[in-house]
């Protein structure tokens, strides 16, 4: 595999975990074909469902300003502002606990927002060191995790299952 193949894989990928896959028919990578993707999914709950904590884990309002927070700060660097940033603050995003319909709204207008800037950065040909390629190849992952914490903390979330994908491939 060439670098330009991974290159051109790694954007492919976000946007299929951020965006779905809508076509049943579209190849993907990750998620099952017909999956509407993260944003969609959280599109589904209403800002009471947001809020909601089972067994003393995080809400997904958490999880989601918590990514919409991770992606601010890959947006600031592909910007070409350089860490360290003092003032940054991981915690606080956990703190995020409960929203008001407002509140879900902006904070998944604020992710869709950061998501988007960030899958346009890393389209975007540059020159990085293996670190800022670790943190572009890791921020794929790492909105892989959540997408999966998510789903698995409310099931009106989830994609189609496999046993769907086959299903449509027959009709």
């Amino acid at each position: 595999m060439s670098a330009d193949s991974l290159a051109m894989a790694l954007p492919a990928i976000f946007d299929e975990l951020v965006q779905g896959s809508p076509d049943p028919n579209a190849r993907t990578f990750v998620l099952n074909q017909g999956d509407r993707g993260l944003l969609e999914s959280l599109d589904r709950l209403s800002a009471a469902e947001a809020s909601a904590t089972h067994g003393g884990g995080a809400s997904i309002a958490a999880h989601v300003d918590h990514l919409r927070y991770g992606l601010s700060l890959l947006n600031r660097w592909a910007e070409g502002v350089s860490p360290p940033w003092p003032e940054m603050d991981w915690a606080a995003s956990w703190r995020r606990t409960v929203v008001s319909e407002s509140e879900w709204r902006i904070l998944r207008d604020e992710l869709r927002r950061e998501a988007s800037r960030w899958a346009e950065a890393l389209g975007t040909p540059r020159d990085v060191s293996d670190v800022e390629a670790g943190w572009m190849a890791g921020s794929v992952a790492h909105l892989a995790y959540h997408l999966g914490a998510i789903r698995q903390i409310d099931r009106a979330t989830r994609g189609p299952t496999a046993e769907d994908e086959a299903s449509a491939r027959t009709k």
